[in-house]
């Protein structure tokens, strides 16, 4: 069974086309499960939409889960279409976003860190002038967030858990942090969530998927589940390299990696 948990469109205003766009990219991808999982609304900025370029509005919100729940239906018996959203994970604003997202019937929530002390991980300039002690103290502070998002309660998937080094290659190359990561894939692994292999990784200066091998190999060892997500942000991306990943994780050692349905995991043999 080939899914997809992690698309976008472009009620985010930073990615193209429309939700039927990425369903019909699914299918002609072969697929028989794709997840639509735009950026939520900054539920707790005092503006509707702040943020155009980054996230929808939170006025546009309902309108995205009916148009999400509408389309499941239409396309039923085609490929099935999870209702899904990709979360920020704000810690003091856990709970205004668990009730936001309460009345609707997700399949699964994405939690992603993309800011740490109010900084886009994706922002280049945030490494500039910082001493290896300070970027230690940065790399870890970023996995005890995820491993916070984790122990929320919130989510089914964790996001690109690597990405910092989208635009920042050095990041990975950051030593000491290993038992905050083992922390996090601890946390992963004891509250039954998974973390994605995200390939949209390959976009970036990184030039590879998130996690890496690395990461993958130690959250295999403390029993942590995978799931697939292309982070598409235009059709032609839908799918991106799923064989491929595939591959690699039984190399690593994977036996299954899962998607969810009504938050249920569903686990896929490889």
């Amino acid at each position: 069974m080939k899914f997809d948990l992690h698309t976008h469109h472009d009620r985010c205003g930073h990615a193209t086309d429309d939700i039927r766009d990425y369903i019909e990219a699914a299918i002609g991808a072969g697929l028989h499960v794709i997840g639509i999982s735009d950026h939520s609304p900054y539920f707790a900025h005092e503006q509707d939409h702040p943020y155009p370029g980054i996230a929808m509005a939170r006025s546009e919100f309902p309108n995205y889960v009916a148009e999400v729940l509408r389309l499941k239906e239409e396309y039923k018996g085609r490929i099935e279409v999870l209702l899904g959203v990709e979360s920020d994970f704000f810690i003091d604003q856990i709970e205004l976003y668990r009730s936001a997202y309460a009345p609707y019937p997700f399949d699964y929530i994405i939690g992603s860190v993309h800011q740490t002390s109010g900084v886009s991980i994706f922002n280049r300039n945030r490494w500039k002038g910082l001493d290896e002690t300070r970027q230690l103290e940065e790399k870890k502070h970023y996995y005890e967030l995820i491993r916070r998002s984790a122990e929320s309660g919130l989510f089914q998937v964790l996001g690109h858990i690597d990405a910092m080094k989208g635009y920042y290659p050095g990041f990975a190359d950051i030593a000491g942090a290993e038992a905050d990561i083992d922390e996090a894939l601890k946390a992963v692994a004891a509250n039954d969530l998974s973390i994605e292999i995200n390939t949209s990784g390959k976009t970036k200066d990184c030039g590879g998927w998130y996690p890496s091998d690395a990461i993958l190999e130690r959250a295999l060892h403390f029993g942590a589940d995978v799931t697939f997500g292309s982070d598409a942000h235009l059709p032609a991306r839908v799918g991106d390299e799923w064989e491929i990943v595939r591959s690699r994780l039984r190399e690593i050692g994977f036996a299954r990696w899962v998607f969810f349905r009504q938050k249920e995991k569903v686990a896929v043999p490889l």
